[in-house]
């Protein structure tokens, strides 16, 4: 399992990019992706919600769990993944790439975030 050296991660196994005016996208770890098992529904976020860090913000269900999304970040979001909530297996085939779940315009981001190094070391 490779993690993008780009990328920031929190320890709840989110990612997290590098803003672009302001705005960052999120997704859920390659890590994450194969604990949940295939994920058949996604509950994200909609434009306009304030999102705060380490708080809950949507829901993945897969066919063993469902599972808690939280923000990385702290912010508004400004756009919601409707290719992800049409086709949830997209979290698992592509959670890097096409399975990105939401972007936020980052207002406050915490100190705690992981290098990919220091994430893949944390998820063992």
């Amino acid at each position: 399992m490779s993690n993008p050296q780009q990328l920031r991660y929190s320890k709840e196994h989110e990612w997290l990019s590098t803003a672009e005016d302001g705005v960052s996208t999120v997704g859920i770890t390659e890590h994450a992706a194969n604990a949940l098992g295939d994920v058949v529904y996604v509950q994200l976020p909609e434009v306009g919600d304030t999102v705060t860090a380490g708080e809950t913000c949507g829901e993945l269900e897969s066919t063993k769990s469902v599972s808690d999304l939280y923000s990385p970040v702290s912010g508004e979001v400004t756009e919601a993944n409707e290719d992800v909530v049409n086709d949830p297996s997209l979290v698992n085939s592509a959670p890097f790439e096409g399975g990105w779940l939401f972007k936020v315009r980052v207002s406050e981001e915490p100190k705690d975030l992981l290098s990919a190094d220091e994430y893949t070391e944390f998820a063992g």
